[in-house]
């Protein structure tokens, strides 16, 4: 070198072949136990929506009477949700990523293991009333708790408990989508933000332990139907783009909107704003069911094209303005679900016009469904790889890599150029300021 002197280089510490290995296997065990919980919520949360969705259609019998009974148990369970929240573990507020986040961070404590339940039962309460959230944050939270729990039963260093709290909550999200490789990646590209061979290790083996007992009960097929999607010509690359364009500034509208409406809410009493809220979507379920809850149904017909024209515009617009409002009530729930519901209706409607105007060149409309689902995922959470994967693994949609990396890279720049900081971000920032935390 120029100078004569050696560049100081940071080398990661080897970890004792016994002690990885013990580690490994703990982590199996842990993914294991997690994906359990996961497992059990899902089905929790397919028996309340079933059940939710039964009420409605007895109670249409019973006219006015019938409305208001709904919209009472709807804001009934919101409400009771919130409560419990408050009463015994106020970090079970919300998605409960931007906690593990700043766990893993050292910037807050691990929470209580009374999280668990009441994240399990307020989650199935909130998602359960119509509440216009997703399944993954209550189960990336209660899939690192649980993991942390088994490191502590275990008498495992807090060290090696931490890892294992990363490893849970990817086993945590493995699980909420039947999607391992997704789960594996989130932790490293979003929580933790590095690669850490120890961290790897143990999150690659909490994924496959998760998915192979939550399979067991839920199956192993993907989240979505989809028919085989031919690979698409490298010359509709500029619209791929121009989607990602427009997924960008919708994802920095949707971010700014859900922390405005979380900040404006959160002068009245949580109890009151989410019985508040609870009502307001049991009165929009009685008139239109299918476009309430965490919203898989939704971008099922979606990907399906089943909903096109002013009915897809109608329900984009509801579900665009019911996220928010629905993440602000403070009952425990996630984002994902919601943004891949949003982010598949804005790719069909970017596919609609596109056919309307450029017919000759325009892709399939239910193509750029899929890949808006990435597109607005990036935008969002900025996480474009776990995007990626996730919507692969949940649709089986390997032919659209390309366009996928397209729409992520105009959805990644944009909100970058805007100075949109990523929503968990912004969502972990609140938490550290919040008194009660």
């Amino acid at each position: 070198m120029a100078s004569g002197e050696l560049t100081e280089r940071t080398v990661e510490p080897q970890e004792e072949p016994g002690g990885l290995f013990s580690l490994a296997l703990l982590s199996l065990l842990a993914g294991g136990a997690a994906g359990l919980v996961g497992a059990m919520f899902r089905l929790s949360l397919d028996y309340a929506d079933r059940w939710r969705g039964a009420l409605i259609y007895r109670m249409h019998s019973e006219s006015v009477i019938g409305l208001l009974l709904v919209v009472a148990i709807c804001a009934a369970a919101a409400c009771v949700a919130a409560w419990l929240v408050c009463r015994f573990s106020p970090l079970a507020s919300g998605s409960g990523i931007p906690h593990v986040e700043a766990v893993l961070a050292g910037e807050l404590p691990q929470a209580p293991y009374r999280l668990i339940p009441v994240k399990f039962i307020g989650g199935v309460l909130a998602i359960g009333s119509g509440l216009a959230l997703g399944r993954e944050g209550p189960s990336v939270q209660m899939g690192a708790s649980t993991a942390h729990l088994v490191g502590k039963v275990l008498r495992r260093s807090e060290d090696d408990c931490k890892v294992l709290l990363a490893a849970g909550a990817g086993a945590g999200l493995a699980t909420a989508f039947n999607a391992p490789i997704a789960g594996a990646v989130f932790v490293l590209e979003e929580l933790v933000r590095r690669f850490d061979t120890r961290i790897t290790i143990a999150t690659l083996g909490a994924s496959a332990g998760a998915i192979a007992v939550a399979r067991v009960f839920l199956g192993d097929a993907p989240d979505f139907r989809v028919g085989i999607v031919p690979y698409t010509s490298i010359g509709l690359i500029p619209l791929h783009l121009a989607l990602g364009f427009v997924a960008g500034c919708l994802g920095v509208v949707y971010n700014r909107a859900i922390t405005g409406t979380t900040t404006v809410v959160d002068r009245l009493p949580v109890a009151l704003r989410a019985a508040l809220i609870g009502a307001l979507v049991g009165l929009i379920a009685w008139f239109a069911p299918g476009v309430v809850g965490g919203g898989d149904a939704i971008t099922q017909r979606t990907l399906s094209g089943a909903e096109t024209g002013a009915m897809l515009s109608g329900v984009f617009l509801l579900r665009f303005a019911l996220g928010p409002l629905s993440y602000a009530a403070g009952t425990p729930g996630g984002l994902f679900a919601p943004i891949l519901v949003l982010g598949s209706q804005s790719g069909l409607l970017f596919g609609s016009i596109c056919n309307q105007w450029l017919p000759a060149v325009a892709p399939d409309s239910n193509t750029l469904a899929i890949v808006g689902m990435a597109a607005f995922f990036t935008a969002v959470v900025r996480a474009p790889v776990t995007g990626i994967i996730l919507v692969i693994e949940m649709t089986a949609g390997f032919t659209l890599l390309l366009p996928m990396l397209s729409a992520c890279f105009g959805a990644m720049l944009v909100p970058n150029l805007l100075g949109n900081a990523p929503i968990y971000d912004s969502l972990r920032k609140r938490l550290e300021n919040k008194p009660d935390r």
